[in-house]
């Protein structure tokens, strides 16, 4: 299975990027995940279920150790085969017979 994480972490400085939200991006960029994105308010990652669930148990203990008071994470899961045109993120492509 694969996952998709988006996060932040707070609170949040405009004018220099936290420790909490430093940690946070070297927790993801040194993971074993695909497609990283990484920016001042939002930050996404994908990967197989394993490596995603690990990335988020250091994400939250290592950001919370650096002064983040607010976590906020959103994990989805991504269909591993073709997916349905217009179907939603993550919505499998389900065959004619229903499987």
């Amino acid at each position: 299975m694969r996952l998709r994480v988006e996060f932040t972490t707070e609170p949040f400085d405009l004018d220099e990027a936290p420790r909490h939200a430093v940690v946070a991006r070297e927790v993801i960029q040194a993971a074993e995940l695909e497609a990283v994105d990484v920016g001042p308010f939002g930050n996404t990652a994908e990967g197989r279920d394993d490596a995603v669930i690990a990335a988020v148990d250091a994400l939250l203990r290592r950001s919370l150790e650096a002064g983040a008071t607010r976590v906020s994470l959103q994990v989805n899961v991504i269909a591993d085969g073709p997916r349905v045109p217009d179907a939603p993120e993550g919505t499998p492509e389900i065959a004619e017979d229903g499987r």
